[in-house]
């Protein structure tokens, strides 16, 4: 016999997750500050427990065009394939090519914060991403179809009450579709997810922080793997 319980160790994941976020909210005067706080409390939980093919980091995103998104709090990308990531005084930049999901993590969810983010999710979906022919034995596959990027918010409370009723809903169905959030958790209280079709749903799931962990693997799964990459479309910009 055992001692170990699944429920336990799944119910303490959430509760660690809801209490660093709250003690980062209570802890830290300084605005900036409990942001970052908030934002490091996601990209651990991140690290420690998604596959090691993906990464998460702050980053910016870039194209093989030069251009750049807005910086981002949380970026999911590949580094099984990927074949660069730039490191810069403290600044990450990653490809286009390599990116699988972006977050913003701020401390609760509102109309302006889901606008917010919905802007920086579309600032590195608009990005241009390549895709090459793929070599094998037999000759070569045509090149990978160009995953979605999943795109969401990450919170610890809502400002509305009821904190998950229809304004969040109808925040969420606003805006631009390239700033579509795809997933988000607000871990004191649910979770919500977008099908294919633009529709919302919107749930209290128990232990919201690790149900929203669980989803979002299914969604990577769903993913597979990225484009193989023009390397040599980046390249054009070197000079001298």
């Amino acid at each position: 016999m055992t001692d170990w319980s699944l429920p336990q160790l799944l119910a303490g994941l959430h509760d660690d997750i809801e209490r660093r976020l709250a003690t980062a909210r209570k802890a830290f005067g300084h605005p900036g500050t409990k942001g970052d706080a908030s934002e490091s409390v996601w990209l651990q939980l991140f690290q420690t427990y998604l596959p090691q093919r993906y990464q998460a980091a702050s980053a910016h995103v870039v194209d093989s065009k030069g251009t750049f998104s807005d910086q981002i709090d949380v970026v999911l990308f590949d580094r099984q394939y990927s074949p660069f990531i730039f490191h810069y005084e403290g600044q990450t930049i990653v490809p286009a090519e390599s990116i699988y999901a972006v977050f913003e993590a701020k401390q609760a969810i509102n109309a302006g914060q889901i606008d917010y983010a919905q802007k920086k999710v579309a600032s590195v979906r608009r990005l241009h991403r390549t895709s090459l022919p793929i070599p094998h034995a037999g000759g070569t596959y045509p090149p990978k179809p160009l995953p979605a990027i999943i795109g969401g918010l990450l919170t610890l409370e809502s400002d509305w009450n009821p904190p998950l009723g229809k304004p969040l809903s109808d925040a969420l169905a606003s805006g631009d579709p390239d700033g579509r959030l795809d997933l988000g958790c607000i871990a004191a209280h649910g979770m919500f997810g977008c099908d294919p079709d633009g529709c919302y749903a919107i749930a209290p799931a128990g232990k919201p922080a690790t149900a929203f962990l669980f989803e979002l693997i299914a969604s990577l799964q769903s993913s597979a793997t990225v484009p193989m990459i023009d390397i040599r479309a980046y390249a054009q910009w070197l000079t001298g």
